[in-house]
């Protein structure tokens, strides 16, 4: 039977702190300063000092695969000056620890936190400088890791260039924020991800895929303007990208739509080539939510990536977080099925989970029992996506199963089977403590799904 990876994943920026050390040089969310409901990024949850403890309660959890982040600031002086050794060691040994424990590192190369002097000299992603210096940090990093790391992804989420996080999340500080200038970021990173993701397979025996945010978007009534709004909103937020990754192009209806509204990508000899030759051993995505559009919503000449934007509207049959996130285990199925019936290759759940506002006695465990249902419904619906509907499905990680900084920086935004005693404003003393859902988490793993669905996947 092929291995079924269960784990955790994580980003550097919630997790390490460390924010000065180590030769490390500042990225964009250093220099972020805490609010009334987000922390600064300075300590996060100390593993840069840390992370063997979290280590040992995945172990000890049964987890067998750890995506993490290397950060690009820490290993590269400023994102693009000489490489620093000493960050560099710091993560031979975090992988050498993962390994000594029977986990399986998973690498993502960047995960939002762009290197403070390229987005100030450069503005971030836009730039074909700051598209250079990734590809030489995501080379370096393949030669120095690939050997012991056989999993990797470039880029976190990344369909999100391509949607209104794109700016802040590619390190662009200043202009206009056009659809041209959007267009060409997403075009950029993608050929970051497809110059790592060929020079990885000449090189090595590793593997890799693209990983994009996949939330389910239903049309918010049978009104066949919101069916056209989902559908095309399907089509340029997720479809394009998991052209590129198959296929190597983007869809036919994105470069239609460049063409007629005569937008520039900004597109270089060589790049659409290099993205034409990238061979993806898998299509990992984060899922969390649904949600749905309502056309009437929409401004007319809105591009269809950015529908999300003024469409969005709560579908009133799911329930819903604190937070507006609609669960949904059956869009998680849904999302499964569409992608790999669509592209047929293996697909791999690398994020799922719910945030929330949790509080500890200073005693007993956390009775989580709205976690425990969450994953419950969630994997469930997986093994219903494998078994019954012939979905190829690596594996399943949750996210931030040891109590991290959400991406606002909000630690009362908890997703854990381990709380982690600190809050936004007060570190505490930064005690981890499972949760009900942790021994619940530990079962599943250890019967390999069978406590939840009892035909368990084999292959």
């Amino acid at each position: 039977m092929t291995t079924f990876y269960w784990g955790n994943s994580v980003s550097s920026m919630q997790t390490e702190g460390g924010w000065n050390e180590g030769g490390k040089s500042l990225s964009v969310y250093d220099i972020r300063e805490a609010s009334e409901q987000a922390s600064d990024w300075h300590v996060a949850n100390d593993n840069y000092h840390a992370y063997t403890e979290d280590f040992d309660y995945m172990q000890d959890l049964g987890m067998n695969m750890y995506r993490f982040q290397i950060s690009w600031s820490r290993v590269v002086h400023d994102g693009d000056g000489a490489f620093n050794e000493e960050g560099i060691a710091y993560y031979d040994r975090f992988i050498d620890d993962l390994l000594a424990r029977g986990i399986e590192p998973m690498i993502c190369l960047y995960h939002f936190d762009m290197p403070l002097h390229l987005a100030k000299t450069y503005n971030g992603f836009i730039s074909k400088e700051v598209k250079d210096a990734f590809i030489r940090f995501g080379k370096e990093m393949v030669d120095r890791f690939a050997d012991k790391v056989h999993y990797w992804l470039t880029f976190n989420e990344q369909n999100l260039f391509h949607q209104d996080h794109g700016f802040k999340i590619s390190g662009y500080l200043e202009g206009e924020e056009t659809t041209e200038e959007l267009y060409q970021i997403f075009h950029n990173v993608m050929v970051c991800h497809a110059e790592i993701c060929n020079y990885l397979h000449e090189t090595t025996n590793a593997k890799i895929g693209g990983m994009l945010a996949y939330s389910e978007a239903y049309p918010a009534t049978c009104r066949p303007q919101d069916i056209k709004a989902a559908r095309e909103f399907d089509e340029f937020a997720n479809f394009t990208l998991l052209d590129c990754y198959a296929h190597g192009k983007y869809s036919a209806a994105q470069d239609r739509y460049v063409k007629n509204h005569q937008l520039n990508m900004n597109i270089l000899p060589g790049e659409l080539e290099a993205i034409a030759a990238q061979k993806n051993d898998y299509i990992a995505f984060s899922y969390y939510a649904s949600s749905t559009l309502n056309a009437e919503k929409i401004p007319e000449g809105t591009p269809p990536n950015r529908y999300m934007t003024f469409g969005k509207q709560d579908n009133p049959y799911i329930e819903t977080t604190e937070w507006n996130w609609q669960i949904d285990p059956l869009g998680f199925r849904d999302v499964l099925n569409k992608v790999y019936q669509r592209y047929r290759l293996p697909v791999f759940p690398i994020e799922n989970g719910i945030g929330v506002r949790e509080h500890w006695d200073g005693k007993e465990p956390i009775q989580d029992d709205y976690r425990i249902a969450y994953h419950q419904e969630h994997i469930r619906a997986m093994f219903e996506a494998m078994v019954e509907d012939g979905v190829v499905c690596l594996g399943y990680l949750g996210w931030g199963l040891i109590d991290i900084l959400s991406s606002q920086g909000d630690m009362e935004k908890r997703y854990g089977l381990v709380y982690v005693n600190r809050g936004n404003h007060e570190l505490r003393d930064m005690k981890r403590v499972p949760k009900k859902s942790y021994e619940w988490f530990k079962e599943v793993i250890k019967t390999n799904g069978s406590t939840i669905y009892t035909n368990p996947y084999t292959e």
